[in-house]
């Protein structure tokens, strides 16, 4: 190898091995409120504006400096650099989407969701213990490895760490959901009269499809330890249902039922068992049963940066849980098995998509 292929190698190796303090870098700003920050000083913040905003010691500012050099570099943040040396940070598409609700994001906030990502507990630390579960670890998952018991019973028995999870659920359902329902993915609700959330969490998802198509009578299914957290009086006069209870037990009946999110997190046998539910509690597709499915497709972007984190996501969720990120084949599989005769991807919401699964 010349000696200039060799420095490029190892510079490469060390952006690698150095790529979680970009992920950590991202954490710091949203944890300490950068985005809103910026957005409240009316979209252009030098460093003692941020200073200030942020509660920081002067003494902090050089660290707080090289973090916001990083995020720039990264296209988290921008920078203008004025004449008398101050720097100026403005908000680019990706961070206005940490911008919270109260601060005017208007609607369109994922601070939740990368929360989540970046969470010690839930995310980063099994994501550690990779090679260890894969040399010694019994346990399904380097999830349980690290905690014992699996995601769902840990965030049943920790408040915080079960609305931790909730919340970036809910944010990324209101996302996901207005982004379809404004976008090419409007037509998938046509002709539903109802429509049930499976796992629908705390029913985010359901309310906007409630709001968009009134018409449509929507229901969320999810287990009682999810329900019992809405607090009563919202559930009482909410525009959606409750109904506790196991998926794998039960669904509704519905026109067409909703998986947003949902079947990535399980095995292919547990899937099968979960759209076999589905199938019992649609109609035909004649009379318009089917289920809509909102997940990652591996492989439907050609893209470098979508089909980059695309896989990034699958190899999350499998250090979390027991599921997967499938690409098209995996689907198709899935579906026939459990007993559906047809299905149509639209690759129409970035790293995911749109597929509309028929009896």
């Amino acid at each position: 190898m010349e000696h200039e292929q060799l420095l490029q190698a190892s510079t490469e190796l060390m952006n690698h091995s150095l790529g979680y303090i970009r992920s950590m870098a991202l954490g710091c700003a949203a944890n300490l409120g950068v985005a809103d920050a910026i957005h409240h000083a009316g979209g252009r913040a030098t460093m003692d504006d941020l200073r200030a905003a942020l509660s920081l010691h002067p003494s902090k500012l050089p660290f707080l400096r090289r973090v916001m050099r990083v995020l720039v570099a990264s296209g988290v943040f921008a920078h203008d650099e004025e004449e008398d040396d101050d720097d100026i940070y403005r908000l680019t598409p990706v961070s206005s989407l940490l911008v919270t609700a109260t601060a005017g994001s208007g609607g369109r906030n994922l601070l939740p969701f990368v929360l989540l990502q970046l969470s010690p507990p839930l995310c980063v630390t099994p994501a550690t213990s990779m090679a260890e579960w894969l040399t010694s670890g019994e346990e399904e998952t380097p999830f349980e490895m690290t905690h014992g018991p699996g995601l769902w019973t840990v965030c049943s028995r920790d408040p915080e760490l079960g609305e931790l999870f909730n919340d970036a659920m809910a944010a990324d359902s209101a996302f996901i959901m207005d982004v379809a329902i404004r976008g090419a993915g409007r037509q998938v609700f046509d002709k539903i009269t109802s429509l049930v959330d499976v796992a629908g969490g705390t029913g985010t998802a359901a309310r906007v499809v409630a709001a968009a198509f009134p018409h449509i009578k929507c229901t969320v299914l999810d287990l009682p330890h999810v329900i019992d957290s809405i607090p009563a009086d919202h559930r009482g006069r909410d525009v959606v249902k409750f109904v506790a209870g196991d998926m794998m037990d039960f669904i509704p009946r519905a026109d067409a039922l909703l998986l947003k999110f949902v079947l990535h997190d399980w095995s292919d046998e547990d899937c099968m068992k979960i759209l076999k539910r589905c199938k019992e509690a649609i109609p035909s597709r004649e009379a318009g049963g089917k289920v809509i499915v909102i997940d990652v497709v591996v492989g439907s972007s050609t893209q470098a940066m979508c089909h980059g984190t695309q896989l990034l996501f699958d190899l999350l969720i499998s250090t979390t849980l027991p599921g997967m990120q499938r690409g098209e084949k995996e689907w198709c599989k899935v579906f026939k098995e459990a007993g559906f005769t047809d299905y149509k991807i639209s690759p129409v919401l970035g790293i995911r998509s749109i597929i509309e699964v028929f009896p």
